[in-house]
C-alpha cells in the first residue's frame, strides 16, 4: 500500500547511476497499460511501446481475460535505467537482468536499457515479459496459481516472438531457458516434483536444480495448454487445488498415473511439429502511443526520481532529499523537479517541506496528479503525530483536500479511494457508506494487494456483511504460496462460517488502529 512507498523490499545499495555517453534524450512514452521513461531514440521508443501493448493484448487473446483499462497512474512504469550492472545494482541483487514491484497505486519495472529486436527480445525484456504475464494474470483472477502453475504460465508467455507483420507468438521454447527444456531426461526435475514445490524449497535450490524447476514448469504449462487430449485438464486441477485439495493429490486425481504424464512430457519436448499459439495482426488491438520529450529539468532529476520510486532505505532517505534539494536549485521553477522533491522529502520524513514543494509545483501546473498525492500524505502523517485533538482534526480536514482535489482529475487513483476512508477511521469515527465503498473499489483496482482485500473483508466484517467478508478473504485463504498469513485467513474464515448475515463484528477499532501504526 501508500505508506509503504518508501520502504525497500530487499536491503538496498543505493545507485548512482553512472555517466554514460552521450545519448538521446530522456522521453516518455505512455500507453493503455504502460508509461515508458527511456533516455533513447524515439523511434526505438516507440517500438518498444508498441511491442508491449501487442503482448498485452496476445495474452489477453489467449486467455480469454479482459484487463480494464487502468486509470493513469495505476498503469504499468517501466524505467530503462542502463547497463545490467547499474539494474543489478539498483535491484540490490547480482542476479537479476531486471525486476518489477507490485503496488496498488502503481506497479513499477527496471529494465536495462532499451534493444528492440525482431523475433525473440533481449533478456532484460524477457524478464518485462514475465513478470508482466504474473501481473496480468493476477489483475484478471485474484486465486493464486499453485507454484509451478504460476511459473510455468510468466515463462509461457514470456517466451515471446514479435513479427514483423504486427503478429505475436506466444508458448515458443524461451531463448532464455532453453538450455533446460532440452537437458537429458535424467537431469530434469521430475514431474512429481514440480508439482510439489513450494517458494521455501524452490528457493533453497541452485543452479541446474532451480533452472530445471523453470524449464519444467514451462513445458508442463504447455503441454497441458496445447493438448487437445488434455483440454481442460488444467483448469480442473486449479479448481481442485483451491477446493483445498494438495497440488500432488490433486494433478493425481485430473491428470491419472504422473509416471506416463512425464513420458508424454518428454515426447512433447522432443517434438519437431510441436505448437505454439499464433496471435495474428488483426487480432490484436495495439492502444495508441503518445510519446513527449522531457524538458531539461525533468531529464536531470530522473535518476533521483528512479531511486525514489524504486523505494530507498531509511538511513538513505534523507541524502536523497539532499540530492534533489541541490538540483532544485538549478531548477526553481519547473514544476516536475518540486514534484520529485515532494516526493523525496516526504520519503524523508520532511512532512512541511513536502508539503511545501507540492505547493509550488501545484502554483506552477495545477494538474499534477503526485504534487497533490505528496501533499496529502505528507498532510495525513503530519495529522496522525498530534496529540491535541482539536488540532489534529483540523489537520486531517487540511490533509484530505489535495487527495480530493487529485480523485476530481483521476477518480481511480487507488490512494485518494484508500485515503476516503482513512480520513474518517484515523480520526476514530464510523466511515460513511461513499467512503466505505471508494476503498472496496480500491480494493477491485488492485487485485493483487492481499493486505488491501484483508482490510476489506475486516471492513464488510464490521458492517456484518459476512457473504462480502468470506469473497474478500477467500482469494487469501487458498493462496498455496500464503504461509502463516493463508492459515490466520482460513481461521478467520472458520470463525465467519456459523455468522449470520447482517450481524456486525465489530473490528472496526483495529482497522483503525492498523492505519494509524502503519
Amino acid at each position: 500500500m501508500i505508506a509503504r512507498i518508501f520502504s525497500t523490499l530487499v536491503p538496498l545499495a543505493l545507485l548512482m547511476l553512472a555517466p554514460s555517453p552521450a545519448r538521446a534524450a530522456w522521453h516518455e512514452a505512455s500507453s493503455d497499460h504502460f508509461v515508458i521513461y527511456a533516455d533513447d531514440d524515439e523511434q526505438e521508443i516507440r517500438r518498444y511501446a508498441e511491442n508491449l501493448e501487442r503482448y498485452h493484448s496476445a495474452m489477453e487473446h489467449f486467455t480469454g481475460r479482459t484487463v480494464e483499462k487502468p486509470s493513469p497512474s495505476n498503469r504499468v512504469t517501466v524505467y530503462a535505467i542502463g547497463s545490467a550492472d547499474q539494474v543489478r545494482r539498483l535491484a540490490g541483487s547480482s542476479g537479476v537482468a531486471g525486476f518489477y514491484i507490485p503496488r496498488a497505486e502503481g506497479s513499477v519495472a527496471f529494465v536495462q536499457d532499451i534493444r528492440n529486436k525482431d523475433g525473440y527480445p533481449d533478456l532484460s525484456t524477457v524478464v518485462l515479459l514475465h513478470e508482466y504475464a504474473h501481473h496480468f494474470l493476477s489483475s484478471t483472477d485474484r486465486f493464486a496459481m499453485p507454484l509451478w502453475m504460476n511459473e510455468g504460465a510468466a515463462e509461457f508467455f514470456s517466451a515471446a516472438y514479435f513479427r514483423e507483420d504486427g503478429s505475436v507468438f506466444l508458448g515458443m521454447p524461451s531463448s532464455q531457458r532453453s538450455f533446460t527444456i532440452f537437458w537429458k531426461e535424467e537431469e530434469m526435475t521430475p514431474v512429481r516434483e514440480v508439482l510439489d514445490l513450494d517458494w521455501s524449497r524452490l528457493n533453497g535450490r541452485v543452479g541446474k536444480s532451480k533452472d530445471s524447476f523453470y524449464g519444467r514448469s514451462w513445458l508442463l504449462y504447455h503441454y497441458l495448454s496445447m493438448s487437445e487430449e488434455r483440454t481442460g485438464q488444467l483448469r480442473e486441477y486449479w479448481l481442485e487445488v483451491l477446493r483445498g485439495t494438495p497440488s500432488l493429490d490433486a494433478a493425481q486425481l485430473v491428470f491419472g498415473d504422473l509416471g506416463v504424464l512425464e513420458r508424454q512430457l518428454n515426447r512433447h519436448i522432443r517434438d519437431r511439429d510441436r505448437k505454439s499459439y499464433h496471435v495474428g495482426p488483426d487480432e490484436i488491438t495495439v492502444s495508441p502511443i503518445t510519446l513527449r520529450r522531457l524538458d531539461e529539468g525533468e531529464a536531470a532529476i530522473m535518476d533521483i526520481r528512479i531511486r525514489a520510486d524504486r523505494g530507498v532505505a531509511p538511513e538513505e532517505a534523507q541524502s536523497l532529499a539532499a540530492e534533489a534539494r541541490a538540483l532544485e536549485g538549478r531548477f526553481p521553477d519547473n514544476a516536475n523537479v518540486l514534484t520529485v522533491l515532494a516526493e523525496t522529502e516526504y520519503g524523508a520524513g520532511n512532512d512541511r517541506a513536502a508539503s511545501e514543494a507540492a505547493d509550488r509545483a501545484l502554483a506552477l501546473d495545477a494538474q499534477l496528479v503526485d504534487a497533490y498525492l505528496y501533499k496529502g500524505l505528507a498532510g495525513f502523517r503530519l495529522a496522525r503525530g498530534m496529540s491535541d485533538l482539536v488540532q489534529r482534526d483540523a489537520a486531517y480536514g487540511r490533509a484530505i483536500e489535495p487527495l480530493r482535489a487529485l480523485a476530481a482529475i483521476e477518480p481511480d487513483h487507488t490512494v485518494p479511494l484508500v485515503y476516503a476512508y482513512r480520513y474518517h477511521a484515523e480520526r476514530g469515527a464510523v466511515p460513511p457508506s461513499d467512503a466505505k465503498e471508494a476503498f472496496a473499489r480500491a480494493a477491485r483496482l488492485a487485485p493483487f494487494d492481499q493486505e488491501l482485500w484483508l482490510l476489506t473483508g475486516m471492513m464488510h466484517m464490521n458492517d456484518g456483511r459476512i457473504a462480502d467478508a468470506r469473497a474478500a478473504l477467500q482469494p487469501l485463504a487458498s493462496n498455496p504460496h500464503g504461509g502463516d498469513k493463508a492459515e490466520q485467513v482460513r481461521g478467520l474464515l472458520a470463525f465467519l462460517a456459523d455468522k449470520p448475515e447482517g450481524r456486525p463484528i465489530p473490528v472496526q477499532d483495529a482497522i483503525s488502529a492498523y492505519f494509524i501504526e502503519e
